[in-house]
């Protein structure tokens, strides 16, 4: 198990639901237009995931889809983890910010919407996907 200062330096740590269709493939779509190099991955199921949500007292019965965690800075939930996330993307996605200016309740009512929906529209794995050769190395728990 990682502590805080093990944690790779100058990396975001990207929480998501592992048996979630829909967010293992928003993660394949970050990692492709993270030009930056910025981010590594760990599910919400994981040891490393149980353990960061409990250190910022996150409850993940309430906010259980993606989490951002800049250590030793910042974490952000729902709807402006999604936006904090598109800022560092490659292509046209950084000008998705704009929509930080709406009120975090307007933007987080459809966040919620999609995220408590996410199963029924997009389905569930049975566990947690094993990341392609190429993608370990990006995730910080296997």
């Amino acid at each position: 198990m990682r502590t805080e200062s093990e944690l790779p330096k100058g990396k975001h740590i990207l929480l998501f639901d592992g048996v979630c269709n829909f967010c293992n493939d928003s993660v394949r779509f970050i990692m492709k237009r993270d030009k930056k190099d910025l981010y590594r991955y760990a599910s919400l199921q994981s040891e490393l995931g149980q353990k960061l949500t409990q250190e910022r007292d996150i409850n993940t019965d309430e906010v259980d889809s993606i989490i951002l965690i800049q250590p030793g800075e910042a974490y952000y939930i729902k709807s402006d983890a999604a936006l904090e996330i598109a800022k560092n993307m490659s292509g046209l996605y950084p000008v998705l910010s704009i929509f930080l200016f709406l009120p975090r309740g307007l933007r987080d009512f459809f966040y919620d919407l999609i995220a408590k929906n996410r199963y029924k529209w997009f389905g569930k794995k049975e566990a947690c996907p094993m990341p392609s050769p190429e993608e370990q190395s990006k995730f910080l728990e296997v």
